[in-house]
Protein backbone atom coordinates (compact mmCIF):
# COMPACT_ATOMS: atom_id res chain seq x y z
CA UNK A 1 0.00 0.00 0.00
CA UNK A 2 1.40 3.40 -1.01
CA UNK A 3 0.83 5.98 1.69
CA UNK A 4 0.42 9.58 0.64
CA UNK A 5 3.33 11.81 1.64
CA UNK A 6 3.34 15.58 1.95
CA UNK A 7 6.23 18.02 1.65
CA UNK A 8 7.75 19.10 5.01
CA UNK A 9 5.81 21.89 6.65
CA UNK A 10 2.63 21.29 4.67
CA UNK A 11 0.80 18.79 6.88
CA UNK A 12 -2.93 19.34 6.34
CA UNK A 13 -5.10 20.65 9.13
CA UNK A 14 -8.65 19.62 9.91
CA UNK A 15 -10.96 21.59 7.65
CA UNK A 16 -14.68 21.88 7.16
CA UNK A 17 -17.28 19.18 7.68
CA UNK A 18 -20.29 18.98 5.39
CA UNK A 19 -23.07 16.91 6.93
CA UNK A 20 -25.30 14.50 5.01
CA UNK A 21 -28.91 15.56 4.38
CA UNK A 22 -31.30 15.06 7.26
CA UNK A 23 -32.80 11.59 7.23
CA UNK A 24 -29.99 9.95 5.26
CA UNK A 25 -29.45 6.40 6.50
CA UNK A 26 -26.59 5.06 4.36
CA UNK A 27 -23.91 7.67 5.04
CA UNK A 28 -20.20 7.52 4.27
CA UNK A 29 -17.59 10.16 5.08
CA UNK A 30 -15.15 11.24 2.39
CA UNK A 31 -12.08 13.00 3.79
CA UNK A 32 -10.59 14.95 0.90
CA UNK A 33 -7.32 16.84 0.63
CA UNK A 34 -7.89 20.51 -0.15
CA UNK A 35 -5.15 22.94 -1.16
CA UNK A 36 -5.20 26.20 -3.08
CA UNK A 37 -1.65 27.61 -3.42
CA UNK A 38 -3.04 30.99 -4.44
CA UNK A 39 -4.76 31.35 -1.06
CA UNK A 40 -1.56 31.19 0.96
CA UNK A 41 -3.23 28.79 3.41
CA UNK A 42 -1.94 25.41 4.47
CA UNK A 43 -3.59 22.29 3.05
CA UNK A 44 -6.60 20.97 4.94
CA UNK A 45 -8.75 17.87 5.02
CA UNK A 46 -12.44 18.54 4.44
CA UNK A 47 -15.02 15.93 5.38
CA UNK A 48 -18.04 15.32 3.18
CA UNK A 49 -20.80 13.04 4.43
CA UNK A 50 -22.57 11.51 1.44
CA UNK A 51 -25.82 9.57 1.28
CA UNK A 52 -24.81 6.47 -0.67
CA UNK A 53 -28.45 5.71 -1.46
CA UNK A 54 -28.35 8.82 -3.67
CA UNK A 55 -24.93 8.31 -5.24
CA UNK A 56 -23.35 6.17 -7.95
CA UNK A 57 -21.14 3.19 -7.02
CA UNK A 58 -17.68 4.58 -7.81
CA UNK A 59 -15.43 7.03 -5.98
CA UNK A 60 -15.65 9.34 -8.99
CA UNK A 61 -19.44 9.37 -8.63
CA UNK A 62 -19.04 10.63 -5.08
CA UNK A 63 -16.56 13.32 -6.14
CA UNK A 64 -18.88 14.52 -8.91
CA UNK A 65 -21.80 14.57 -6.47
CA UNK A 66 -19.78 16.61 -3.99
CA UNK A 67 -18.75 19.11 -6.68
CA UNK A 68 -22.25 19.40 -8.14
CA UNK A 69 -24.27 19.49 -4.94
CA UNK A 70 -22.05 20.40 -1.97
CA UNK A 71 -18.90 22.36 -2.83
CA UNK A 72 -18.37 23.58 -6.39
CA UNK A 73 -14.78 24.62 -5.59
CA UNK A 74 -13.59 21.02 -5.25
CA UNK A 75 -11.07 20.50 -8.05
CA UNK A 76 -10.09 17.23 -9.72
CA UNK A 77 -9.44 15.82 -13.18
CA UNK A 78 -11.79 13.41 -14.92
CA UNK A 79 -12.97 12.63 -18.41
CA UNK A 80 -13.93 9.21 -19.74
CA UNK A 81 -15.27 7.54 -16.55
CA UNK A 82 -14.31 4.20 -18.14
CA UNK A 83 -10.68 3.64 -17.10
CA UNK A 84 -9.41 4.72 -20.52
CA UNK A 85 -8.14 8.30 -20.23
CA UNK A 86 -6.26 8.07 -16.91
CA UNK A 87 -7.33 11.58 -15.89
CA UNK A 88 -8.84 10.72 -12.50
CA UNK A 89 -5.78 9.02 -11.00
CA UNK A 90 -5.44 9.86 -7.31
CA UNK A 91 -4.53 8.29 -3.98
CA UNK A 92 -7.61 6.59 -2.56
CA UNK A 93 -7.55 4.76 0.75
CA UNK A 94 -3.73 4.73 0.64
CA UNK A 95 -3.37 3.36 -2.90
CA UNK A 96 -2.85 5.11 -6.24
CA UNK A 97 -5.68 4.17 -8.59
CA UNK A 98 -8.41 5.56 -10.85
CA UNK A 99 -11.42 7.08 -9.12
CA UNK A 100 -13.69 5.90 -11.93
CA UNK A 101 -12.69 2.25 -11.40
CA UNK A 102 -12.57 2.22 -7.59
CA UNK A 103 -15.87 1.05 -6.05
CA UNK A 104 -16.95 2.90 -2.92
CA UNK A 105 -17.91 -0.47 -1.42
CA UNK A 106 -14.25 -1.56 -1.40
CA UNK A 107 -13.31 1.18 1.07
CA UNK A 108 -14.02 0.20 4.66
CA UNK A 109 -14.81 3.08 6.99
CA UNK A 110 -14.08 6.68 6.03
CA UNK A 111 -12.66 7.19 2.53
CA UNK A 112 -9.45 9.24 2.40
CA UNK A 113 -8.67 10.88 -0.94
CA UNK A 114 -5.43 12.69 -1.80
CA UNK A 115 -3.71 13.75 -5.04
CA UNK A 116 -1.03 11.49 -6.49
CA UNK A 117 1.86 11.56 -4.00
CA UNK A 118 5.20 13.35 -4.23
CA UNK A 119 4.12 15.68 -7.02
CA UNK A 120 3.53 19.43 -6.84
CA UNK A 121 -0.16 20.17 -6.32
CA UNK A 122 -1.86 22.66 -8.62
CA UNK A 123 -5.08 22.59 -6.61
CA UNK A 124 -6.86 20.02 -4.44
CA UNK A 125 -6.62 16.65 -6.22
CA UNK A 126 -4.83 17.97 -9.33
CA UNK A 127 -1.07 17.23 -9.44
CA UNK A 128 1.40 18.97 -11.73
CA UNK A 129 2.41 16.30 -14.29
CA UNK A 130 4.73 18.46 -16.39
CA UNK A 131 7.82 16.49 -15.30
CA UNK A 132 6.62 12.98 -16.21
CA UNK A 133 5.23 14.24 -19.51
CA UNK A 134 8.58 15.87 -20.31
CA UNK A 135 10.26 12.56 -19.51
CA UNK A 136 7.78 10.79 -21.78
CA UNK A 137 8.68 13.12 -24.63
CA UNK A 138 12.37 12.43 -24.04
CA UNK A 139 12.02 8.74 -24.98
CA UNK A 140 10.34 9.65 -28.30
CA UNK A 141 7.29 7.37 -27.95
CA UNK A 142 6.46 6.92 -31.60
CA UNK A 143 7.53 4.47 -34.30
CA UNK A 144 10.79 5.33 -36.02
CA UNK A 145 11.88 3.56 -39.20
CA UNK A 146 14.15 4.50 -42.09
CA UNK A 147 12.86 1.72 -44.31
CA UNK A 148 10.01 2.99 -46.49
CA UNK A 149 6.61 1.54 -45.71
CA UNK A 150 5.28 -1.06 -48.16
CA UNK A 151 3.27 0.40 -50.98
CA UNK A 152 -0.48 0.48 -50.36
CA UNK A 153 -0.38 -1.41 -47.07
CA UNK A 154 0.58 -1.11 -43.41
CA UNK A 155 3.82 -2.34 -41.87
CA UNK A 156 2.88 -5.91 -41.04
CA UNK A 157 3.67 -8.00 -37.97
CA UNK A 158 3.35 -11.70 -37.31
CA UNK A 159 0.96 -12.84 -34.59
CA UNK A 160 3.98 -13.65 -32.40
CA UNK A 161 5.50 -10.19 -32.94
CA UNK A 162 2.20 -8.52 -32.09
CA UNK A 163 1.82 -10.56 -28.90
CA UNK A 164 5.04 -9.06 -27.57
CA UNK A 165 3.20 -5.72 -27.24
CA UNK A 166 0.46 -7.11 -25.00
CA UNK A 167 0.79 -5.67 -21.52
CA UNK A 168 2.52 -2.58 -22.93
CA UNK A 169 0.17 -0.80 -25.33
CA UNK A 170 -2.65 -0.79 -22.75
CA UNK A 171 -0.90 1.82 -20.55
CA UNK A 172 -3.10 4.92 -20.25
CA UNK A 173 -0.42 7.16 -18.68
CA UNK A 174 -2.35 7.77 -15.48
CA UNK A 175 1.03 7.83 -13.65
CA UNK A 176 -0.31 5.83 -10.71
CA UNK A 177 2.79 3.65 -10.96
CA UNK A 178 5.15 6.58 -11.50
CA UNK A 179 4.06 8.31 -8.30
CA UNK A 180 4.02 5.09 -6.25
CA UNK A 181 7.73 4.43 -6.83
CA UNK A 182 10.12 5.39 -3.99
CA UNK A 183 13.02 5.47 -6.45
CA UNK A 184 11.11 8.08 -8.44
CA UNK A 185 10.36 10.05 -5.27
CA UNK A 186 14.10 10.20 -4.53
CA UNK A 187 15.41 10.81 -8.07
CA UNK A 188 12.55 12.21 -10.13
CA UNK A 189 14.90 14.61 -11.90
CA UNK A 190 17.07 11.75 -13.22
CA UNK A 191 15.18 8.45 -13.04
CA UNK A 192 12.59 8.15 -15.80
CA UNK A 193 10.16 6.12 -13.70
CA UNK A 194 8.07 3.01 -14.41
CA UNK A 195 5.38 4.57 -16.62
CA UNK A 196 7.90 6.18 -18.96
CA UNK A 197 10.14 3.10 -19.05
CA UNK A 198 7.18 0.86 -19.87
CA UNK A 199 6.45 3.19 -22.79
CA UNK A 200 10.11 3.04 -23.83
CA UNK A 201 10.06 -0.75 -23.87
CA UNK A 202 6.79 -0.76 -25.81
CA UNK A 203 8.70 0.71 -28.79
CA UNK A 204 11.85 -1.32 -28.22
CA UNK A 205 9.71 -4.47 -28.38
CA UNK A 206 7.87 -3.38 -31.54
CA UNK A 207 9.18 -5.30 -34.55
CA UNK A 208 8.24 -2.43 -36.88
CA UNK A 209 10.48 0.07 -35.08
CA UNK A 210 14.06 0.41 -36.33
CA UNK A 211 15.48 2.67 -33.61
CA UNK A 212 16.21 0.03 -30.97
CA UNK A 213 19.91 0.84 -30.80
CA UNK A 214 19.23 4.55 -30.47
CA UNK A 215 16.64 3.94 -27.77
CA UNK A 216 18.93 1.69 -25.75
CA UNK A 217 21.78 4.20 -26.10
CA UNK A 218 19.57 6.89 -24.60
CA UNK A 219 18.60 4.66 -21.68
CA UNK A 220 22.20 3.52 -21.02
CA UNK A 221 22.64 5.77 -18.01
CA UNK A 222 23.22 5.15 -14.28
CA UNK A 223 19.97 6.89 -13.39
CA UNK A 224 17.46 6.69 -16.27
CA UNK A 225 16.86 2.94 -15.82
CA UNK A 226 19.12 1.64 -13.10
CA UNK A 227 17.56 3.59 -10.24
CA UNK A 228 14.86 0.92 -10.37
CA UNK A 229 15.40 -1.25 -7.30
CA UNK A 230 12.60 -3.73 -8.12
CA UNK A 231 10.40 -2.54 -5.25
CA UNK A 232 7.41 -3.40 -7.47
CA UNK A 233 5.01 -0.78 -6.10
CA UNK A 234 4.46 0.09 -9.76
CA UNK A 235 3.07 -3.31 -10.63
CA UNK A 236 1.06 -3.60 -7.42
CA UNK A 237 -0.75 -0.31 -7.96
CA UNK A 238 -1.39 -0.30 -11.74
CA UNK A 239 -5.17 0.03 -12.19
CA UNK A 240 -4.91 -1.69 -15.59
CA UNK A 241 -3.10 -4.74 -14.22
CA UNK A 242 0.11 -4.09 -16.17
CA UNK A 243 3.65 -4.95 -15.09
CA UNK A 244 6.04 -2.00 -15.51
CA UNK A 245 8.61 -3.82 -13.37
CA UNK A 246 8.86 -6.58 -15.97
CA UNK A 247 9.30 -4.06 -18.79
CA UNK A 248 12.15 -2.39 -16.89
CA UNK A 249 13.77 -5.79 -16.33
CA UNK A 250 13.58 -6.47 -20.08
CA UNK A 251 15.35 -3.17 -20.80
CA UNK A 252 18.10 -4.07 -18.31
CA UNK A 253 18.44 -7.49 -19.93
CA UNK A 254 18.86 -5.97 -23.39
CA UNK A 255 21.45 -3.53 -22.06
CA UNK A 256 23.38 -6.41 -20.50
CA UNK A 257 23.28 -8.42 -23.75
CA UNK A 258 24.82 -5.49 -25.64
CA UNK A 259 27.91 -5.41 -23.41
Amino acid sequence: MVEFSLPPGSDPVVGKTFKAPSGAKNVKAFKIYRYDPDSGNNPQIDTFEIDLDDCGPMILDALIKIKNEVDATLTFRRSCREGICGSCAMNIDGTNTLACLKPIAEVKGDCHIYPLPHMPVIKDLVPDLNLPYAQLRSIEPWMQADTPAPANQERLQSIEEREKLDGLWECILCFSCQTSCPSYWWNADKYLGPAVLLQAYRWIADSRDEATGKRLDYLDDPFKVYRCHTIMNCTNTCPKGLNPGKAIAEIKKLQFERQ
